[in-house]
């Protein structure tokens, strides 16, 4: 779909970079201007035009709720993950503050997590991050280590954007079965849309539809019954009490729309991703400086690698000067710094400099991945020398 937009104008660019943003599906999009045409009435409104648009954002809020297995009054629309993160971490440290301002999270999350964390730490709540295992996954016996009677939330992602490490949710949750002060949020924004989601055991979870063929500008937190939070946006209705605003019914129906797309063909779309993936790591493999820091834990959507004494930003660019758009770190977390989940991972901070991202989706086309493997040969060739 986007090498035919490139093509089109005469350019043959190879988009690798689904984890940062993907292109949004058309059906999403018509959606989304219906409905927009349709129910143009505040959902908030008294009159006849304000309370078939309230119906109908109920209706779909339900759908929602169904397709994810949860309540509808547990969903809250936001305006992507960096808030539904901010409002879950945020939202739990203030309401329960008085209980303890111990949190528990890891070094793999994105910047909307561990600046949240951090902006708490310098409030006077204690930030302690668990060890994670060669795998990629989080030290369970850290963990348990960690977890006190002060505790009151874990933050962890489902899927990392660097590495795409799916971490055990559902051992993490077990961890505080028996503490009911601890409330665990996950992070599923690379999750949602690529793996089946289980909300078992899961207080808070977070996601974001553009990361799934949707629309930009939206995201949902699923907050359970259970929890209570103090939200960071004040005034104006909306169809929850913890983030007021106007509903927008338009982005709650894409975001409907966009889920029961992914939904439909979920397994057909990551069988096809899983064998792309096998075909670019054995291909890149037989090259000696090539280092794969993605691990047997990483769903195959994204594919971390190094080449060896190549800054990654350098073979990024390199890349990029022939049409090919891979990432460095996360899209929203582009300093010159090292990567700190290729190095919790591989202990070598010169390889956490040097790595890269590859992102695959169940668009990207073999032709695509040939035309990429050339490339790479390419770059391979000059920086290396």
């Amino acid at each position: 779909m986007i090498g035919a937009f490139f093509r089109q104008r005469g350019i043959q660019m190879i988009y690798l970079d689904y984890a940062a943003n993907t292109p949004v599906n058309s059906e999403v999009l018509d959606c989304f201007c219906e409905e927009n045409r349709s129910f143009y009435g505040n959902p908030n409104s008294t009159h006849k035009l304000g309370q078939n648009a309230k119906q109908h954002m109920d209706e779909i809020t339900a759908n929602i709720a169904n397709l994810l297995e949860v309540k509808p009054s547990e969903l809250i629309y936001t305006s992507g993950s960096s808030e539904s993160n901010n409002l879950a971490i945020k939202g739990v440290a203030y309401t329960y503050r008085n209980r303890g301002k111990h949190i528990i999270s890891t070094c793999l999350e994105h910047s909307s997590v561990s600046g949240a964390l951090t902006a708490l730490k310098n409030q006077g709540y204690e930030i302690d991050l668990v060890d994670i295992l060669p795998n990629g996954q989080v030290d369970m016996d850290h963990l348990a280590e960690l977890i006190r009677n002060d505790t009151i939330l874990i933050s962890v992602c489902y899927v990392d954007s660097e590495l795409g490490i799916l971490q055990p949710i559902e051992e993490i949750a077990k961890l505080i079965n028996d503490k009911p002060n601890c409330y665990l949020h996950v992070d599923a924004t690379q999750a949602v849309g690529k793996i089946k989601i289980n909300m078992e055991n899961i207080d808070l979870l977070s996601f974001t539809p553009h990361k799934f063929y949707g629309i930009n500008g939206c995201g949902i937190l699923i907050r359970k019954e259970n929890v209570v939070l103090e939200p960071l946006i004040h005034g104006g209705a909306s169809t929850t009490i913890y983030r007021s605003g106007t509903p927008a019914l338009g982005l709650a129906a894409s975001i409907y729309t966009a889920l029961q797309i992914a939904y439909e063909a979920l397994d057909k779309n990551y069988n096809y991703v899983e064998k792309l993936n096998q075909e670019i790591k054995s291909q890149l493999l037989k090259y000696p400086l090539v280092r794969i820091n993605s691990t047997e834990k990483s769903i195959p959507h994204i594919l971390n690698l190094s080449v060896k004494g190549v800054k990654g930003t350098v073979f990024q660019q390199e890349l990029s000067s022939r049409d090919i758009c891979v990432s460095v770190k996360s899209a929203c977390s582009v300093e010159a710094t090292m990567s700190r989940p290729v190095y919790a991972v591989s202990k070598d901070k010169k390889n956490a400099m040097c790595s890269w991202r590859i992102s695959l989706s169940h668009l990207t086309t073999k032709e695509e991945v040939d035309t990429f493997m050339k490339a790479f040969d390419e770059c391979y060739k000059k920086l290396t020398i």
